[in-house]
């Protein structure tokens, strides 16, 4: 057998629910590996989750904690897509839209990140208040 018919590239649908899971979990390794800010997004949802634990959350605090988090890892894992759209169709040259498009798409993660940081504080705060007391 050839290797060329080894390794042709994918025209159709994705067939199965496990190869379209095969490809987003390639997605999230890709981004891990590749993205310092998404690394970084991890090891504080890893800290927050933590302390969640530490403090013994309620449900509802865990929705909104989780679900936060949750927000800004799905925030950064589009803008980096935007990034690479960005990158590809520039050919990696600086262009006005290009640059408009990064900078739109990079203030939904700090909006998303501010919004974590203050359900953050809204759980905690008063937990690590009442902890020092």
């Amino acid at each position: 057998m050839d290797l060329k018919d080894k390794t042709h590239e994918q025209t159709e649908k994705n067939k199965s629910f496990i190869q379209s899971a095969d490809f987003a979990i390639t997605g999230w390794k890709t981004a891990f590996h590749d993205e310092r800010n998404f690394r970084s997004h991890i090891a504080t949802t890893g800290l927050a989750i933590v302390a969640g634990f530490i403090f013994k959350l309620a449900m509802y605090e865990w929705f909104w904690l989780l679900g936060s988090c949750f927000l800004v890892l799905f925030a950064e894992l589009v803008n980096t897509a935007f990034e690479n759209v960005v990158d590809m169709v520039t050919d990696q040259h600086f262009h006005p839209i290009g640059k408009k498009v990064k900078d739109i798409a990079a203030g939904a993660v700090l909006l998303t990140a501010c919004f974590a940081f203050l359900i953050g504080c809204l759980i905690f705060i008063p937990k690590l208040v009442e902890w020092f007391n």
